[in-house]
């Protein structure tokens, strides 16, 4: 009686360690790093999920500034990021090595849209549309909220590739004498565009998409966003037109939000590389996972349940995920 009861034990702990020894990522460690913007988490937990759940060891993500990031996967300090904005980080990215440093999955994310917003009370009441309105002192002194007398745009961290395209579009548009870049802590700067907004007082501000901003400060509603009388970009980002489709130019691509690996680690993994490959997340559901964040969820413990709901949602994507580097391993 014992022996019948044993013997299959054994059997199936005998099996369940033959799988194990199976997975492709067995005995390899996978380094992840992101920015400290809390609202990148979510991505990359996901990545992280999937890579663990092929078996590889995955550290705990570390947070550092883009322009490190970039170098530390080009030197293979870290393993990846998923937050490889194409191509408004296009000199980071060439600067750290290129094609030749890099493998580029993606896009895991699509449609990121970015650019310069003001309230919409203040749009319609002296007619702005178009951000080189602010050449005039007048207009520009309705934003200023320093008393220097020039508009306060609120716009990007050091070191963000954004703060470099807001910097050339301000001298490209003969704004430098009626506009300043404000630079700081992006989520304090932004929580002071929102309390100047329900106060009542004119605001002017970058953002992007996806990002819970646009949840509180609705575009058509509370805010407008405005156009730029032509393209611009800086030294080491690409020139391009950055008109839609429907003529209305808003001074950035939209952007796709890629996963950079370094190239020797995934040339030696190849069902990373293809899990890289085949991951997509929606960007509402950045969007909307942002904005959980903002209204509290926003603990480690937060986001890793966020990352289990997102899994049991799209479960059957989640495995092909899976399916799909399993069968690239054995190729």
């Amino acid at each position: 009686m014992n022996k019948k009861i044993i013997l299959p034990a054994l059997i199936f702990s005998l099996c369940g360690t033959a799988a194990a020894q199976d997975l492709p990522g067995k005995g390899i460690s996978v380094q992840a790093v992101k920015s400290p913007l809390a609202e990148e988490s979510f991505q990359t937990e996901l990545a992280n999920r999937a890579l663990a759940k092929l078996g590889y060891d995955v550290k705990p993500t570390q947070e550092v500034d883009y322009s490190v990031a970039y170098a530390s996967v080009a030197r293979g300090d870290a393993t990846f990021l998923t937050v490889d904005w194409e191509p408004l980080q296009s000199d980071m990215y060439n600067s750290a090595g290129g094609s030749k440093a890099f493998f580029r999955a993606g896009p895991y994310i699509t449609g990121a849209a970015q650019g310069y917003l003001i309230d919409k009370k203040t749009a319609e009441k002296y007619h702005i549309t178009d951000i080189s309105q602010l050449k005039d002192p007048k207009i520009a002194r309705l934003f200023d909220d320093t008393g220097d007398g020039k508009a306060s745009l609120t716009g990007c961290e050091a070191g963000w590739s954004c703060g470099k395209v807001i910097d050339a579009q301000i001298k490209a548009y003969g704004l430098s004498q009626t506009v300043e870049q404000d630079q700081g802590s992006y989520s304090a700067m932004i929580a002071n565009v929102i309390s100047r907004y329900k106060a009542g007082k004119p605001i002017l501000y970058y953002t992007w998409t996806p990002y819970w901003v646009s949840y509180i400060l609705k575009p058509g509603k509370d805010v407008v966003w405005l156009t730029v009388p032509f393209s611009a970009a800086p030294a080491g980002q690409p020139n391009t037109d950055t008109r839609l489709p429907n003529g209305k130019n808003y001074g950035f691509n939209v952007n796709v939000e890629n996963i950079l690996v370094n190239k020797a680690w995934a040339d030696k993994n190849p069902a990373a590389k293809k899990l890289f490959s085949v991951m997509k997340i929606p960007l509402q559901d950045i969007s909307q996972q942002n904005m959980s964040m903002h209204n509290g969820e926003n603990t480690s413990a937060d986001v890793s349940a966020q990352v289990d709901g997102w899994i049991k949602a799209h479960q059957a994507e989640f495995n092909s995920w899976i399916a799909a580097a399993e069968k690239a391993a054995k190729q």
